[in-house]
């Protein structure tokens, strides 16, 4: 984005476009003029309330708290999920229809809900003047011609997740051993893209067996239980998948549960993940997981509200699909993962609650 450059701690510095200087006063007081002390009204929706989303939403507090000091604008923020799981879907209709009836702003989505509806929903929302902008939705499985959004902020669930946890588990393994896989809800569109991947890296590895795979819903309780059965059932097993990291905590639970060791980097039980959460970092601290997929969850939030503001109130555009760099993180990268993901946490002014 023109209006922030990279700097060390997760911070942001002001970059006047066409190369001005860093921090240039001039370009500040140029945007404050645009912005009037502007009011923006955003509503905030994810799929679930949970540590993931609420790192994404501290973050995006972040970014908002920066640009409310720089430029003078006025957020109003709304933060609303609905009840229940990641099944839950036509609670995000309504929620989304009303911000929509309330003129809001922008409208911030991830939602489990059948793509071509939602489409529809957002055109509707466009037609009325609102924008619609999706964050860590599984956008590159659809046409974009197809997409009905501002912009969709997130990741390649294929080649930035499934297909690094199922690489990094062959490259531990020595290219063989047998693994349980834990999804997400059957019909996900996360679960689907993930899936490429990570048959793609198996494709690639045909020493890496599946001898299991069960759902587990995208929670910690599930992942726990469905790693329990299957463990029951399979008893040379060397790596978990668990597509997301509250399942690979589950799993992670289970191994211990039933006095199995975790993967010390020559044998044990392997466990890898996908989110990025504080807790799963504290794990890998420990020894009690052995890896995670960091889907740049921190970067989305910041990449949000950039594009939020860049095309709301400044009338830019932006690519249909801003996909966020993700890593594997594992000991001997997780502290770096684990501070910034801290940093974000810690919001300078919270909004909304």
């Amino acid at each position: 984005m023109a209006l922030t450059g990279c700097t060390a701690g997760g911070g942001s510095a002001a970059a006047g476009g066409g190369g001005g200087s860093a921090g240039s006063l001039s370009y500040d007081d140029a945007i404050k003029k645009v912005v009037a002390g502007r009011e923006i009204k955003v509503g905030f929706t994810p799929p679930v309330l949970s540590e993931n989303f609420t790192q994404i939403e501290h973050a995006a507090w972040h970014k908002m708290y920066e640009y409310e000091q720089r430029f003078g604008c006025r957020w109003v923020w709304e933060r609303q999920a609905p009840v229940g799981d990641f099944n839950a879907v036509q609670g995000t209709l309504g929620i989304v229809q009303s911000w929509v009836s309330r003129k809001f702003d922008a409208i911030a989505v991830c939602t489990g809900a059948n793509f071509a509806t939602v489409q529809a929903l957002y055109q509707d929302a466009s037609d009325k003047g609102v924008k619609i902008y999706q964050f860590n939705q599984p956008a590159e499985l659809y046409p974009p011609e197809e997409l009905r959004t501002v912009t969709n902020v997130g990741y390649d669930n294929r080649w930035q997740s499934g297909y690094l946890a199922g690489t990094y588990i062959a490259e531990k393994l020595g290219g063989s051993g047998n693994i349980l896989q834990i999804w997400g809800p059957s019909g996900s569109d996360w679960t689907r893209g993930r899936k490429i991947g990570f048959d793609k890296a198996l494709a690639e590895n045909p020493g890496i067996k599946v001898v299991g795979e069960a759902d587990g819903g995208y929670v910690r309780d599930k992942g726990f239980a469905a790693a329990q059965d299957l463990l029951t059932k399979n008893k040379d097993v060397d790596a978990i998948y668990g597509e997301n990291e509250e399942m690979a905590l589950g799993a992670s639970q289970a191994i211990d549960q039933a006095g199995l060791k975790h993967w010390d980097g020559e044998d044990g039980i392997l466990t890898i993940g996908a989110d990025g959460l504080v807790s799963g970092y504290d794990q890998i601290s420990a020894g009690k997981l052995t890896a995670t997929v960091d889907i740049g969850g921190v970067d989305q939030g910041q990449n949000l509200i950039e594009a939020i503001f860049a095309t709301a109130v400044l009338g830019e555009t932006v690519t249909q699909i801003i996909n966020n760099p993700t890593q594997v993180v594992d000991k001997t990268n997780v502290d770096w993962h684990r501070a910034y993901t801290k940093w974000a946490l810690d919001v300078p002014k919270k909004y909304g609650d």
